[in-house]
């Protein structure tokens, strides 16, 4: 749980209610004129009510160019950020034709593989010369190629599980498998902080939701407890199935899942259990395996697992692994394998591509060498930022770094500033997060040098400074100091 300074709190709701103050009396205003023009609805309601679009109109549109920035390259360690202008107050923004060089610190990008590769690319062209760039097809029609079934062969083997299904859509995958699984009479048990695609999957199941306090065993055990003694609502008849719910790595938070604690919990009392990868497949564990390998649980224990491959594989698209009666049973009835088109076969020929470069299938120790670069960037990153002084979230060897700001005026001033020395950071706040909880989140590549972590801490270091989010004391800074005096020695350790 994150503990908020009470003075940090308190001007965060004052700044708040300043903006939602000041954003009523300018609707109220609004009203007036508008009540002396004529209206062109023609009998129809208002699609946005103005209570709806409040908080777009009145806060989210003064910010708007620090999301959505249109970038011009591939997402590597560096790439290319298109500039934009507003003529009408943020309303509105224009691309220009300028570019800036950034360093990237928002992609997901674990182990570098969203650039070119000299492995994985050759045989992406090849895929796309073979295949086209779309089956055009569903799964169960046209849409299944020969890079499919091997791609579910690989992600089955690679995850160390029986079987295998891929969709194209990492968020599909978890909003359409859910209702699949458990419906009215089942009852799913999630984390507090889960990802939006499980609380949507969760809320379309038709199943009893509860949820626990974030990444707590003990309360996730109490509250088994509880709802087992009590049944069903009303009925008290006992559950049909019983499903928890949690991530490898928290993506808002960079942490790891208590994974062996909530699997002991959950053979105790007879649950199934549900976890999702998103963030961790690939990017942990001693051969990028996720948590399972990381905190040493066997993957029997675990009964869904699920994963994309947008994070640690440069591609697109999610998975669900497990066992075969599990996965036939999907595949003959979830809407995303019957419904949706196929992944695309360069996307799928991408990921066969790198799972090999990460195996060491290739033939070299490229794999190795990325995921230990990987560990070692973000435990380097993640230390020295909190020697600064900031708030830093998350675990060791999470590549998530998440830096509180707080006051919704931190969030443009930090994105803004940060571009300004040609560093892109990703912000986050409502409602990706609570209202009081706005952060940047960090995420750190296999691909980015020491000369690149060294320049994104110094422009860090002075943009906390200038914009004051450096809440805690910072400690002597010698060590960083002495690596800017001697750039070419090698100073990153792994922890």
């Amino acid at each position: 749980m994150i503990t908020i300074p009470y003075l940090t709190a308190l001007s965060t709701y004052f700044s708040y209610g300043l903006l939602f103050a000041f954003g009523q009396f300018r609707d109220f205003f609004r009203k007036i004129f508008d009540w002396w023009q004529a209206s062109n609805l023609q009998g129809y309601a208002p699609i946005c009510l103005g209570l709806e679009d409040f908080y777009i109109r009145r806060l989210y549109l003064r910010i708007q160019d620090c999301f959505g920035r249109p970038i011009a390259s591939a997402p590597d360690a560096w790439f290319d950020v298109v500039e934009r202008y507003s003529n009408d107050n943020n309303k509105t923004l224009k691309r220009t034709e300028k570019i800036s060089r950034c360093l990237n610190l928002g992609s997901y990008n674990y182990l570098g593989f969203a650039a070119a590769d000299e492995y994985c690319t050759p045989r992406v062209i090849d895929s796309l010369n073979r295949f086209s760039a779309s089956t055009c097809s569903t799964r169960v029609d046209g849409g299944t190629t020969t890079l499919h079934k091997e791609l579910e062969e690989c992600v089955a083997n690679f995850v160390g599980k029986p079987a295998a299904v891929v969709f194209g859509m990492g968020y599909v995958t978890n909003s359409a498998i859910l209702p699949v699984i458990i419906g009215k009479g089942g009852l799913i048990i999630s984390d507090s902080l889960n990802h939006n695609s499980i609380v949507n999957g969760a809320r379309g199941s038709g199943a009893t939701i509860r949820v626990f306090q974030h990444n707590t065993p003990p309360h996730l055990e109490k509250v088994l407890r509880e709802h087992i003694a009590e049944g069903q609502p009303r009925t008290h008849r006992p559950w049909k199935k019983i499903i928890v719910v949690v991530e490898g790595i928290y993506s808002m938070e960079g942490e790891i899942c208590k994974l062996p604690e909530i699997v002991a919990i959950c053979k105790k009392y007879k649950a199934y259990v549900y976890l999702d990868e998103a963030h961790s497949i690939g990017a942990v564990g001693k051969t990028g395996r996720g948590v399972c390998e990381l905190l040493g649980v066997d993957t029997a224990d675990v009964d869904i697992m699920m994963g994309t491959f947008t994070k640690s594989f440069g591609s697109c698209g999610g998975y669900i692994a497990g066992s075969k009666e599990l996965i036939q049973y999907l595949k003959y009835t979830c809407p995303a394998h019957l419904y949706a088109t196929s992944i695309s076969p360069p996307a799928a020929q991408q990921i066969i591509s790198s799972i090999k470069v990460i195996l060491g299938e290739d033939g070299s120790s490229r794999g190795a060498q990325k995921l230990s670069k990987i560990r070692e960037n973000s435990n380097f990153f993640r230390s020295e930022l909190q020697k600064m002084g900031f708030e830093v979230l998350g675990d060791n060897d999470s590549p998530v770094m998440p830096i509180m700001l707080y006051n919704p005026a931190k969030i443009p001033a930090f994105s803004r500033e940060c571009l300004k020395q040609n560093v892109a950071v990703v912000t986050v706040a409502f409602p990706a997060t609570p209202l009081l909880l706005a952060r940047a989140r960090i995420c750190i590549s296999a691909s980015h040098t020491k000369e690149d972590l060294l320049k994104a801490l110094e422009v860090i270091s002075q943009v906390g400074d200038m914009v004051g989010i450096k809440y805690f004391p910072a400690e002597p800074m010698k060590q960083l100091q002495h690596q800017h005096q001697q750039p070419g020695k090698d100073t990153i350790k792994s922890e």
